[in-house]
């Protein structure tokens, strides 16, 4: 009910990640969910709480009447009506003629994010590290090589040299 598929386990693990025991184990307790088609929540749809910060600000946030300076309770009721209606209604309108675009918008600029980062950004962060290590090598021995000797000779030279502090009254 609901799962489109399980994920095929031989002995050795899951054979989209060989010699994974754990995962074999945990792969034959529950069947894998294909992302692209799995349930949206319609009452959570914030589970992440991206936005609490930014969009609950209600009539109360943005107009309030300070104590002696109070409008008509009828113009108050009416206000707090249409403030909250027309929020509710022109959020739902501009969603509807905006969200699809924005989300095919959004869709594709994280497309194109995870594709650079993961066919570009990060191969090459590991060739620089390989190179880095390379060439990181090559300078330790050169440092060990010429530095460590002159240095070990300044230290011998100095190191005959005593200091006495002597306080005369």
């Amino acid at each position: 009910q609901g799962f489109l598929y399980t994920a095929p386990v031989r002995e050795q693990g899951n054979i989209y990640k060989p010699n994974n025991k754990m995962m074999e184990d945990e792969l034959s307790e529950k069947a894998v969910r294909d992302v692209h088609t799995k349930e949206i929540d319609l009452v959570n749809r914030d589970p992440k709480h991206l936005n609490d910060d930014v969009v609950k600000i209600d009539f109360e946030d943005v107009i309030a009447e300070p104590e002696g300076t109070h409008s008509f309770d009828g113009i108050w009721k009416a206000s707090f009506t249409t403030f909250t209606v027309t929020k509710y209604w022109f959020y739902r309108l501009l969603s509807a003629i905006f969200g699809i675009p924005m989300a095919l918008i959004w869709g594709i600029y994280f497309a194109i994010l995870s594709f650079l980062h993961i066919w570009a950004v990060v191969p090459c962060i590991r060739s620089y590290l390989i190179e880095i290590q390379c060439i990181s090598r090559v300078y330790s021995i050169c440092i060990h090589t010429f530095c460590d000797p002159l240095f070990e000779a300044i230290g011998k030279m100095f190191s005959s040299i005593r200091f006495t502090v002597r306080k005369e009254i």
